[in-house]
Protein backbone atom coordinates (compact mmCIF):
# COMPACT_ATOMS: atom_id res chain seq x y z
CA UNK A 1 0.00 0.00 0.00
CA UNK A 2 2.91 2.67 0.81
CA UNK A 3 4.50 1.75 -2.86
CA UNK A 4 0.88 2.31 -4.38
CA UNK A 5 0.65 5.81 -2.10
CA UNK A 6 4.26 6.68 -3.14
CA UNK A 7 3.70 6.03 -6.80
CA UNK A 8 0.49 8.45 -6.64
CA UNK A 9 2.64 10.92 -5.02
CA UNK A 10 5.45 11.25 -7.62
CA UNK A 11 2.67 10.37 -10.42
CA UNK A 12 0.94 13.87 -8.83
CA UNK A 13 3.77 16.00 -8.25
CA UNK A 14 5.26 15.44 -11.36
CA UNK A 15 1.36 15.88 -13.41
CA UNK A 16 2.75 19.89 -13.02
CA UNK A 17 5.30 18.95 -15.42
CA UNK A 18 3.19 16.81 -17.99
CA UNK A 19 0.67 20.03 -18.15
CA UNK A 20 3.12 22.82 -18.42
CA UNK A 21 4.72 20.29 -21.33
CA UNK A 22 1.84 19.40 -22.79
CA UNK A 23 0.73 23.07 -23.61
CA UNK A 24 4.24 23.90 -25.25
CA UNK A 25 5.13 20.35 -27.22
CA UNK A 26 1.38 19.33 -28.03
CA UNK A 27 -0.63 23.08 -27.93
CA UNK A 28 1.63 25.40 -29.32
CA UNK A 29 4.17 22.72 -31.18
CA UNK A 30 7.04 24.84 -29.30
CA UNK A 31 9.81 22.39 -28.65
CA UNK A 32 10.78 23.85 -25.36
CA UNK A 33 14.06 22.77 -23.85
CA UNK A 34 14.49 24.81 -20.96
CA UNK A 35 12.04 23.37 -18.81
CA UNK A 36 15.07 21.08 -17.63
CA UNK A 37 16.45 24.13 -16.01
CA UNK A 38 13.17 25.32 -14.90
CA UNK A 39 12.57 22.72 -12.78
CA UNK A 40 15.14 23.11 -10.54
CA UNK A 41 14.91 26.74 -10.67
CA UNK A 42 11.97 26.64 -9.14
CA UNK A 43 13.60 24.44 -6.26
CA UNK A 44 16.13 26.28 -5.66
CA UNK A 45 14.07 29.07 -5.21
CA UNK A 46 11.69 27.67 -3.26
CA UNK A 47 14.72 25.79 -1.05
CA UNK A 48 16.49 29.49 -0.53
CA UNK A 49 13.29 30.90 0.84
CA UNK A 50 12.69 28.31 3.18
CA UNK A 51 16.25 28.96 4.38
CA UNK A 52 15.54 32.10 5.00
CA UNK A 53 12.35 31.40 6.92
CA UNK A 54 9.81 32.37 4.24
CA UNK A 55 6.33 30.50 4.48
CA UNK A 56 6.39 27.64 2.57
CA UNK A 57 2.90 28.34 0.32
CA UNK A 58 4.62 31.42 -0.28
CA UNK A 59 7.95 29.82 -1.31
CA UNK A 60 5.87 27.64 -4.28
CA UNK A 61 4.18 30.46 -5.65
CA UNK A 62 7.12 32.40 -5.62
CA UNK A 63 8.81 29.42 -7.60
CA UNK A 64 6.40 29.80 -10.09
CA UNK A 65 6.59 33.68 -10.86
CA UNK A 66 10.42 32.79 -11.07
CA UNK A 67 9.81 30.00 -13.65
CA UNK A 68 7.46 32.38 -15.65
CA UNK A 69 10.14 34.91 -16.15
CA UNK A 70 12.43 32.18 -17.20
CA UNK A 71 9.62 31.06 -19.69
CA UNK A 72 9.04 34.81 -20.91
CA UNK A 73 12.83 35.17 -21.46
CA UNK A 74 12.51 32.06 -23.75
CA UNK A 75 9.74 33.34 -25.56
CA UNK A 76 11.69 37.11 -25.82
CA UNK A 77 14.79 35.01 -27.26
CA UNK A 78 12.59 33.39 -29.81
CA UNK A 79 9.97 36.04 -30.84
CA UNK A 80 12.36 39.41 -30.77
CA UNK A 81 15.59 38.27 -31.11
CA UNK A 82 14.49 35.32 -34.01
CA UNK A 83 16.44 32.50 -32.07
CA UNK A 84 14.89 29.21 -33.28
CA UNK A 85 12.52 27.52 -30.87
CA UNK A 86 15.13 24.67 -30.07
CA UNK A 87 18.17 26.82 -29.33
CA UNK A 88 16.00 29.34 -27.36
CA UNK A 89 14.91 26.75 -25.03
CA UNK A 90 18.52 25.24 -24.64
CA UNK A 91 20.08 28.83 -24.00
CA UNK A 92 17.83 29.67 -21.12
CA UNK A 93 18.17 26.01 -19.81
CA UNK A 94 21.93 26.37 -20.08
CA UNK A 95 21.98 29.98 -18.33
CA UNK A 96 19.37 28.80 -15.86
CA UNK A 97 21.81 26.21 -14.22
CA UNK A 98 24.77 28.88 -13.08
CA UNK A 99 21.57 30.81 -11.82
CA UNK A 100 20.41 28.08 -9.69
CA UNK A 101 24.12 27.74 -8.15
CA UNK A 102 23.75 31.30 -7.68
CA UNK A 103 20.32 30.98 -5.84
CA UNK A 104 21.25 27.80 -3.62
CA UNK A 105 25.23 28.53 -3.12
CA UNK A 106 25.92 25.67 -3.77
CA UNK A 107 24.99 22.10 -5.84
CA UNK A 108 22.73 20.55 -3.04
CA UNK A 109 21.13 22.10 -0.71
CA UNK A 110 19.35 19.99 2.09
CA UNK A 111 16.13 20.92 3.79
CA UNK A 112 15.22 18.62 6.58
CA UNK A 113 15.64 21.06 9.19
CA UNK A 114 13.33 23.62 7.92
CA UNK A 115 9.60 23.58 7.98
CA UNK A 116 7.63 22.74 4.58
CA UNK A 117 4.07 22.30 3.41
CA UNK A 118 3.88 18.61 4.16
CA UNK A 119 4.82 19.32 7.79
CA UNK A 120 1.88 21.42 8.33
CA UNK A 121 -0.51 18.79 9.53
CA UNK A 122 -0.28 15.74 10.26
CA UNK A 123 -2.96 12.87 8.84
CA UNK A 124 -2.04 9.07 9.73
CA UNK A 125 -3.92 5.89 8.79
CA UNK A 126 -1.70 3.21 10.43
CA UNK A 127 1.84 3.98 9.08
CA UNK A 128 0.60 5.59 6.41
CA UNK A 129 0.72 9.31 5.89
CA UNK A 130 -1.68 10.99 4.10
CA UNK A 131 -1.05 14.41 4.33
CA UNK A 132 1.89 15.03 1.46
CA UNK A 133 -0.93 13.05 -1.00
CA UNK A 134 -3.77 15.38 0.37
CA UNK A 135 -1.65 18.32 -0.36
CA UNK A 136 -0.32 17.43 -3.82
CA UNK A 137 -3.48 16.32 -5.25
CA UNK A 138 -5.15 19.66 -4.22
CA UNK A 139 -2.13 21.55 -6.08
CA UNK A 140 -2.97 19.51 -8.70
CA UNK A 141 -6.94 19.86 -8.76
CA UNK A 142 -6.25 23.40 -8.80
CA UNK A 143 -3.96 24.02 -11.73
CA UNK A 144 -6.30 21.25 -13.61
CA UNK A 145 -9.15 23.86 -13.27
CA UNK A 146 -7.45 26.70 -13.82
CA UNK A 147 -6.27 25.33 -17.31
CA UNK A 148 -9.89 24.23 -18.01
CA UNK A 149 -11.19 26.74 -17.70
CA UNK A 150 -8.41 29.24 -19.16
CA UNK A 151 -8.34 27.08 -22.52
CA UNK A 152 -12.20 28.04 -22.82
CA UNK A 153 -11.31 31.74 -23.08
CA UNK A 154 -10.92 33.88 -26.17
CA UNK A 155 -6.88 33.58 -25.12
CA UNK A 156 -7.18 29.73 -25.17
CA UNK A 157 -8.37 29.73 -28.26
CA UNK A 158 -5.71 31.80 -29.67
CA UNK A 159 -3.35 29.62 -28.20
CA UNK A 160 -4.73 26.59 -29.72
CA UNK A 161 -5.31 28.49 -32.56
CA UNK A 162 -1.35 29.75 -32.67
CA UNK A 163 -0.49 26.32 -32.41
CA UNK A 164 -2.53 25.24 -35.38
CA UNK A 165 -2.13 28.15 -38.25
CA UNK A 166 0.46 31.16 -37.02
CA UNK A 167 -0.65 32.59 -40.26
CA UNK A 168 -4.41 32.86 -39.83
CA UNK A 169 -3.99 34.59 -36.13
CA UNK A 170 -2.37 36.88 -37.52
CA UNK A 171 -4.42 38.03 -40.20
CA UNK A 172 -6.82 38.32 -37.23
CA UNK A 173 -4.90 41.35 -36.30
CA UNK A 174 -3.82 39.02 -33.44
CA UNK A 175 0.13 39.57 -32.29
CA UNK A 176 1.11 35.63 -32.08
CA UNK A 177 4.51 36.49 -30.74
CA UNK A 178 2.89 37.80 -26.91
CA UNK A 179 0.37 34.54 -27.29
CA UNK A 180 4.13 32.36 -27.63
CA UNK A 181 5.17 34.36 -24.50
CA UNK A 182 2.06 34.04 -22.53
CA UNK A 183 2.24 29.71 -23.14
CA UNK A 184 5.89 29.55 -22.21
CA UNK A 185 5.20 31.51 -19.46
CA UNK A 186 2.13 29.28 -17.91
CA UNK A 187 4.27 26.05 -18.99
CA UNK A 188 7.45 27.08 -17.27
CA UNK A 189 5.59 28.63 -14.11
CA UNK A 190 4.09 25.20 -13.74
CA UNK A 191 7.02 23.42 -14.13
CA UNK A 192 8.71 25.29 -11.66
CA UNK A 193 6.07 24.94 -9.10
CA UNK A 194 6.33 21.48 -9.73
CA UNK A 195 10.15 21.96 -8.91
CA UNK A 196 9.02 24.28 -5.80
CA UNK A 197 6.78 21.33 -3.86
CA UNK A 198 9.68 18.72 -5.39
CA UNK A 199 12.31 19.95 -3.11
CA UNK A 200 9.72 20.27 -0.03
CA UNK A 201 8.43 16.78 -0.60
CA UNK A 202 11.88 14.87 -1.36
CA UNK A 203 13.47 17.23 1.40
CA UNK A 204 16.45 19.02 -0.33
CA UNK A 205 16.96 20.26 -4.04
CA UNK A 206 19.70 20.19 -6.27
CA UNK A 207 21.14 21.52 -9.20
CA UNK A 208 20.86 18.28 -11.38
CA UNK A 209 17.34 17.40 -10.79
CA UNK A 210 16.31 18.98 -13.91
CA UNK A 211 17.84 16.38 -16.28
CA UNK A 212 16.03 14.82 -18.75
CA UNK A 213 12.87 16.52 -16.88
CA UNK A 214 11.48 17.55 -20.72
CA UNK A 215 11.96 13.75 -21.87
CA UNK A 216 10.24 12.82 -19.06
CA UNK A 217 7.24 15.10 -19.51
CA UNK A 218 6.89 14.04 -22.88
CA UNK A 219 6.50 10.12 -22.12
CA UNK A 220 4.28 11.07 -19.77
CA UNK A 221 2.06 12.92 -22.19
CA UNK A 222 2.75 9.87 -24.70
CA UNK A 223 1.29 7.50 -22.32
CA UNK A 224 -1.50 9.35 -21.00
CA UNK A 225 -2.98 10.07 -25.15
CA UNK A 226 -2.11 6.83 -25.96
CA UNK A 227 -4.09 5.01 -23.21
CA UNK A 228 -7.18 7.62 -23.15
CA UNK A 229 -7.00 8.87 -26.71
CA UNK A 230 -10.54 7.20 -28.01
CA UNK A 231 -11.85 8.77 -24.81
CA UNK A 232 -13.21 12.12 -26.30
CA UNK A 233 -14.81 13.17 -23.09
CA UNK A 234 -11.18 12.59 -20.92
CA UNK A 235 -9.79 16.80 -21.28
CA UNK A 236 -6.01 17.45 -22.13
CA UNK A 237 -4.83 18.52 -18.56
CA UNK A 238 -6.84 14.95 -17.34
CA UNK A 239 -4.86 13.12 -20.33
CA UNK A 240 -1.22 14.64 -18.78
CA UNK A 241 -2.90 14.05 -15.30
CA UNK A 242 -3.04 10.37 -15.61
CA UNK A 243 -0.08 9.56 -18.47
CA UNK A 244 2.25 11.05 -15.32
CA UNK A 245 1.02 8.55 -12.74
CA UNK A 246 1.17 5.66 -15.07
CA UNK A 247 4.88 6.63 -16.16
CA UNK A 248 5.54 6.79 -12.15
CA UNK A 249 3.91 3.39 -12.07
CA UNK A 250 5.78 1.74 -14.70
CA UNK A 251 9.32 3.19 -13.27
CA UNK A 252 8.49 1.94 -9.43
CA UNK A 253 7.42 -1.62 -11.11
CA UNK A 254 10.76 -1.65 -12.99
CA UNK A 255 12.73 -0.74 -10.23
CA UNK A 256 10.81 -3.73 -7.94
CA UNK A 257 11.65 -5.94 -10.69
CA UNK A 258 15.50 -5.57 -9.50
CA UNK A 259 16.49 -3.13 -12.28
CA UNK A 260 19.33 -0.49 -10.94
CA UNK A 261 18.33 3.15 -10.22
CA UNK A 262 21.02 4.03 -12.84
CA UNK A 263 18.93 2.67 -15.25
CA UNK A 264 16.05 5.18 -15.20
CA UNK A 265 17.14 7.39 -18.00
CA UNK A 266 17.05 4.00 -19.92
CA UNK A 267 13.55 2.82 -18.89
CA UNK A 268 12.44 6.45 -19.73
CA UNK A 269 14.11 5.83 -23.78
CA UNK A 270 12.03 2.79 -23.77
CA UNK A 271 8.73 4.02 -22.43
CA UNK A 272 8.80 6.93 -25.12
CA UNK A 273 9.78 4.42 -27.92
CA UNK A 274 6.56 1.77 -27.24
CA UNK A 275 4.42 4.64 -26.73
CA UNK A 276 5.44 6.23 -29.92
CA UNK A 277 5.47 2.57 -31.35
CA UNK A 278 2.18 2.30 -30.11
CA UNK A 279 0.78 5.01 -31.57
CA UNK A 280 1.55 4.90 -35.16
CA UNK A 281 5.49 6.12 -35.36
CA UNK A 282 5.04 9.51 -33.43
CA UNK A 283 1.60 10.33 -35.10
CA UNK A 284 0.53 11.77 -31.51
CA UNK A 285 2.59 14.79 -32.47
CA UNK A 286 0.68 15.20 -35.89
CA UNK A 287 -1.07 18.12 -37.05
CA UNK A 288 -5.04 17.07 -36.96
CA UNK A 289 -6.54 18.37 -39.75
CA UNK A 290 -8.97 20.97 -39.14
CA UNK A 291 -12.58 20.30 -40.62
CA UNK A 292 -15.80 21.93 -40.30
CA UNK A 293 -15.84 24.38 -36.81
CA UNK A 294 -11.90 25.55 -37.90
CA UNK A 295 -9.91 26.10 -34.62
CA UNK A 296 -13.34 25.18 -32.17
CA UNK A 297 -13.05 21.63 -33.91
CA UNK A 298 -9.20 21.05 -33.96
CA UNK A 299 -9.65 22.16 -29.92
CA UNK A 300 -12.20 19.60 -29.11
CA UNK A 301 -10.22 17.02 -30.71
CA UNK A 302 -7.03 17.70 -28.23
CA UNK A 303 -9.85 17.51 -25.93
CA UNK A 304 -9.76 21.04 -24.25
CA UNK A 305 -13.56 21.70 -25.05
Amino acid sequence: MSLVLNVLEQGLLFALVSIGVYITYKILDFPDLSVDGTFPLGAAVCAALLANGVNPILSVFVSLAAGAVAGCITGLLHVKLKIDSLMSGILVMIGLYSINLRIMGKSNSPLFNFGNIFKSFELNVGELRLAPIIIILAFVIVAKIIMDLFLKTKRGFLLIATGDNEQVVTSLGINKDNVKIMALMISNGLVALAGGLTAQYQGFSDVGMGTGVVVMGLASVIIGVSVFQKMSFVKATSLAIFGAIIYKAVVAIALQLGLSPNDLKLITAVIVIIALAANNKGGIFKRKKVMKGGVLANAESKGTV
